[in-house]
């Protein structure tokens, strides 16, 4: 049982170091675009406006996301229908982005964290981090799919992701005893 684990393990730390590593980069760079331009816009153009920058700023890096995890992460998976990825793309970074908020939340109404430095470490820090794992885990099942059996590096993906969970066969075994 645990040699099963073990390798089980392994195996999915091979398949997947490559995605996490690209998947980090597009998340950085995506988290520099957002503060970047949101750092911008509230002291240039939109200094009276800071929700409205914030929006701005993460739709802007929202978008160079989707694009960079569509044509980069995930190259070998996107879907044949854009629309339907960019809605998906856009239903699980708002699941995160709740993710995120249910942390300040958390912190503020639970815990009573009042610094601005714990809302930043419960909000950007732990609950990044949560969302960001809910994000990759996310696209790879959910959002970038149609080639993945197509793939022969991916061919046994959903396996090593669905393994711990109960199969239901398709068709009934038929066992007989003689």
């Amino acid at each position: 049982m645990l040699k099963n684990l073990r390798d089980r393990i392994v195996a999915l730390v091979h398949l997947l170091w490559r995605e996490m590593a690209k998947f980090g980069v597009v998340g950085g760079i995506g988290f520099f675009i957002d503060t970047g331009i949101f750092v911008w816009l509230i002291t240039g153009p939109m200094e009276d406006s800071a929700v409205k920058a914030k929006v701005v700023a993460t739709a802007v890096a929202t978008v160079f996301s989707w694009v960079a995890n569509r044509y980069w992460t995930f190259r070998n998976r996107r879907q044949s229908n854009v629309m339907r990825e960019l809605v998906l793309f856009l239903v699980m970074n708002g699941i995160g982005a709740g993710i995120q908020a249910a942390f300040v939340f958390l912190a503020k109404y639970v815990l009573d964290v009042t610094s601005a430095g714990g809302m930043v470490l419960f909000g950007n820090v732990i609950g990044l981090g949560f969302a960001t794992i809910f994000r990759f885990i996310s696209y790879r099942l959910w959002v970038f799919t149609e080639a993945i059996e197509a793939d022969p590096a991916a061919a046994h993906d959903r396996e090593v992701f669905t393994g711990a969970i109960p199969q239901v066969d398709d068709e009934p075994r038929n066992e007989s005893r003689n």
